[in-house]
């Protein structure tokens, strides 16, 4: 299959197909606006969970999950979205509930990859690729990691996963090795800071750095230096982060670190919006120029129409009032001259 999209990174700017992403835009110039859509692929093999997931005139069908997904990127990328996250392992699809109790993975318990989120990732990455979109692609999650049997499986998983891209030829693809690597659910040791730097070197080399790299820690939290100097990127997060002033801080503290390297830095996921008023968290990290990414869950109390994109059963339109904000908000900022 003829690629027609590949994604460098120039200094702190990203370029998708030889031109800086926005050119001309002052504030854009260079950036990754992206949205945290981990459950394209999601499935649950569990039958004691899975029909959570039913809508009210159907069971729970992960195929028409990833066709509506599929259906609905056109629509995102007119709005100025350039990328979205997606998961190997998924994410909570209750947004922060305590007990995971599904089983969402891509990976058997050896680490050998499963046919049926592979057929659905393809599609996902195929209309990425004709878009000119960019996949995040998270590779493991503290909810779901404890399915791989050791770390021998935690690194034939990934090498699985880079040769099966490297294959296709995809070159639109950014590997976020672990969602919030520091979290305290994680099983395996492999997966933790101390040591998840060495998971980020070996995308770069069993890709022989054709897909960039890194890995995320919790909201607000400082990426430790390891993963400073290892990473293709800097990946933070905006959870916990309610006030905008604190995000610009967390930011330049990246930046001031004596272990970074001029790498883009991008949030994708930030669960704060306010997207109508002056001040919120994506207007603030536009400010400081870094790239960032939208995380909408359901929240309590919301019926099926408004919940976020990490919320099973989704609706893959731009259709709640929460939506409908951010990407009016993203579509300002990034049209052609967005000073007249």
């Amino acid at each position: 299959m003829r690629k027609n999209t590949y994604l460098e990174i120039r200094k702190d700017l990203f370029c998708i197909n030889g031109q800086i992403t926005f050119p001309g835009n002052d504030r854009m110039q260079g950036l990754l606006p992206n949205s945290r859509m981990i459950q394209g692929i999601f499935d649950d093999e569990n039958p004691q969970t899975r029909r959570r997931w039913d809508t009210p005139d159907a069971t729970w069908d992960p195929a028409r999950n990833t066709d509506a997904f599929v259906a609905a990127m056109p629509a995102w990328r007119a709005h100025g979205l350039l990328a979205f996250t997606l998961g190997m392992q998924g994410g909570n699809p209750e947004g922060y509930s305590q007990q995971q109790l599904w089983l969402n993975s891509a990976y058997r318990a050896d680490g050998s990859l499963k046919r049926p989120y592979l057929d659905r990732l393809a599609k996902i990455l195929n209309e990425a690729d004709r878009l000119g979109m960019v996949c995040i692609l998270s590779l493991f999650y503290f909810g779901q990691d404890q399915t791989l049997q050791d770390e021998a499986a935690v690194i034939r998983a990934l090498d699985n996963t880079i040769d099966w891209l490297g294959e296709r030829g995809d070159r639109h693809v950014i590997i976020e090795v672990a969602n919030e690597c520091d979290h305290p659910k994680y099983v395996h040791d492999i997966l933790r800071p101390d040591r998840i730097h060495t998971l980020i070197s070996r995308v770069k080399d069993r890709s022989q750095n054709t897909l960039y790299a890194g890995t995320s820690f919790c909201g607000g939290v400082l990426p430790s230096p390891q993963i400073l100097q290892e990473s293709d990127l800097i990946f933070i997060h905006g959870n916990g982060v309610h006030d905008p002033e604190k995000l610009r801080e967390l930011i330049r503290k990246v930046r001031l670190s004596d272990h970074y390297r001029n790498q883009p830095v991008v949030i994708n996921e930030d669960d704060h919006f306010n997207f109508q008023q002056a001040e919120n968290n994506f207007l603030a990290a536009t400010d400081e120029k870094v790239s960032w990414g939208y995380f909408d869950y359901r929240i309590k109390g919301e019926t099926a129409l408004e919940q976020g994109y990490q919320s099973l059963p989704c609706d893959w339109g731009i259709s709640s009032p929460r939506k409908k904000a951010f990407f009016k908000l993203l579509s300002n900022l990034t049209r052609e001259n967005p000073k007249k």
